[in-house]
C-alpha cells in the first residue's frame, strides 16, 4: 500500500454535519450497486432528493432520537456511515455500510466497536440492536466481533424484503469483559 493510500484511509468516526453532506452523496452514489446486493436499494428518488433527506436526518440528530456518524478519511472521503436510531430509553438500532473497497480489512467492526463506546459515553446508551439478512454474511461477521449475540429472527418487514436475524449488544456487560 502506498503513502497515499494510507493516508486516504486513515480514517475515524465523526457525527454527522451539514459540511459532509457532499461527501456522503458521493459515498452512496459510488457504493449504490454494492449496497443494492445485499440491502434494498433506495431508489432513484432517494438520490433525488438526497438534501431534503440529508437535513431531515440532521433534525432527527438534533431532537435526539438518532445519532448519525459517517467513517471519514483525512482527505474527507467517506468510508462508512454508521447509524444510531430510534433511541428510546437507553436502547438503540444500529445500521451500517461501508464501501465496497474497504469491505474484509476489519473497517467495519473496528467502527462499530468504536461507535459502541460512544453508544455509552455520548448517548447514555446501555442496549444496541441490529438486524441483517441471512446472506448478508460479511454483517453478521461485523456484529459478531463486535460483541452482538443473535436474539431471533427478523422479517421482510425490519429488512427490506428480505428474512435474517436480530442481534443484541448490552453494551455494560461489553464494557465488563473489553477490559
Amino acid at each position: 500500500m502506498s503513502a497515499a493510500e494510507r493516508g486516504r484511509t486513515a480514517a475515524g468516526l465523526r457525527r454527522l454535519s451539514g459540511e459532509l453532506a457532499p461527501a456522503v452523496l458521493a459515498f452512496e452514489l459510488s457504493n449504490r450497486d454494492y449496497f443494492a446486493a445485499a440491502v434494498s436499494d433506495r431508489g432513484d428518488e432517494y438520490f433525488a432528493r438526497f438534501t431534503d433527506r440529508f437535513d431531515a436526518l440532521l433534525a432527527e440528530q438534533a431532537a435526539g432520537v438518532c445519532a448519525f456518524y459517517v467513517l471519514v478519511t483525512e482527505d474527507g472521503t467517506v468510508l462508512g456511515r454508521f447509524n444510531l436510531y430510534d433511541l428510546v430509553d437507553g436502547t438503540a438500532d444500529l445500521g451500517y455500510r461501508v464501501a465496497a473497497y474497504v469491505t474484509g480489512q476489519g473497517v467495519a467492526t473496528a467502527a462499530v466497536r468504536e461507535l459502541c463506546g460512544l453508544a455509552v459515553t455520548r448517548h447514555a446508551l446501555h442496549t444496541l440492536r441490529a438486524a441483517t439478512a441471512h446472506e448478508n454474511i460479511a454483517s453478521r461477521r461485523v456484529l459478531l466481533k463486535a460483541g452482538f449475540v443473535r436474539t431471533g429472527p427478523a422479517g421482510p418487514a425490519d429488512l427490506g424484503g428480505r428474512s435474517g436475524s436480530w442481534y443484541q449488544l448490552d453494551l455494560a456487560r461489553r464494557g465488563e469483559t473489553s477490559g
